[in-house]
């Protein structure tokens, strides 16, 4: 029979292409999603939605936090690995209510950390985020770098799930690793995020908000780079217990004006520009150094910035903008 495996906030952009994956691997596939309203439940339910009438996916609507809940579905079988990606994502938002941002992004994690602890499972993989590095002068980010300087609430949240992953695996030896993501771009992108939300106000002859001098880059991730970064991760914990942090990113950092380009291009249209000034809690500048995740997991990112920008694009198309 195949083995259960467990993704938290499997409803999400990064979820459901990660059940997905996970479910044409052949796992039996166990996805946990409250479903809240940071951005439209109906995006996520039509995320899942091609899912629903696989043998092998389950969905359990469910919050993290609620003890009952994940205590009554772990211990009806045995999780070969929890993927952890659920979490109050987005480094504004997290200004304007910190205290939720603190409750699901530790308060969830810790609960899950102890469940496995609990009931035996023994591998674990944590979403962070590069927003973790916040302004350091080292570029592109190494893992080793310094990361006791957050600028957000929500790079706040990222850098205490990282230790306590590492203080779970050094008492009860539960395989860990944290992946820090960087700005990941593709099919199903959260509608908040830059690309998504700059493509749905061009195709409506809107302005842009740009804030800052629009010099400000990103490493952007196409999606499924991200997932098979992912799932080497899972082989990786079949070898031996250990904690790692790897980051998962393109190695390559393209500026917001670029972004605008690209998309005028793709849509044919002029892109009004609605200048404003920086945001609190952002930081400038993220770049992965990638060589770690290809020494110990043999990542290489697939997809060109181009490239992943026309499939978004192409899938933009099909919802009708």
């Amino acid at each position: 029979m195949p083995e259960p495996i467990l993704v938290t906030g499997g409803a999400g952009f990064i979820g459901s292409h990660l059940c997905e994956a996970l479910l044409d691997e052949g796992w039996e596939l166990w996805c946990v999603d409250n479903f809240c309203d940071f951005y439209a439940p109906a995006t996520k339910e039509a995320n899942i939605a091609p899912l629903l009438s696989h043998p092998s996916f389950h969905l359990i609507r469910a919050d993290i936090r609620d003890k009952e809940a994940m205590r009554q579905l772990f211990a009806q079988r045995k999780f070969y690995a929890v993927c952890h990606l659920a979490a109050m994502a987005g480094v504004r938002p997290s200004i304007q209510d910190p205290e939720l941002y603190m409750d699901v992004n530790i308060n969830g994690t810790l609960q899950l950390l102890q469940l496995c602890k609990e009931y035996g499972v023994m591998r674990f993989i944590f979403a962070s985020s590069s927003s973790v590095y916040g302004n350091s002068p080292s570029f592109p980010s190494r893992e080793t770098d310094f990361v006791d300087h957050p600028i957000s609430p929500y790079a706040a949240s990222k850098k205490t799930g990282e230790l306590l992953c590492h203080t779970w695996h050094h008492l009860w030896g539960i395989s860990i690793v944290c992946l820090r993501f960087f700005t990941v771009y593709g099919p199903r992108q959260r509608p908040d995020l830059a690309i998504h939300k700059f493509a749905s106000l061009l195709a409506k002859d809107q302005p842009l908000p740009y804030f800052g001098d629009g010099e400000s880059s990103r490493d952007y991730t196409y999606i499924q780079d991200t997932i098979a970064g992912i799932l080497a991760t899972i082989s990786f914990l079949a070898e031996e217990k250990r904690f790692e942090v790897i980051n998962l990113g393109n190695d390559h950092a393209i500026p917001l004006c670029e972004v605008v380009q690209e998309l005028e291009k793709l849509s044919g249209k002029k892109a009004q520009i609605h200048s404003l000034p920086a945001q609190e809690g952002d930081v400038h500048h993220t770049r992965a150094s990638i060589q770690k995740a290809h020494q110990l997991l043999g990542y290489r990112p697939q997809t060109s910035f181009q490239q992943g920008m026309q499939r978004f694009w192409d899938w933009f198309e099909r919802q009708g903008k």
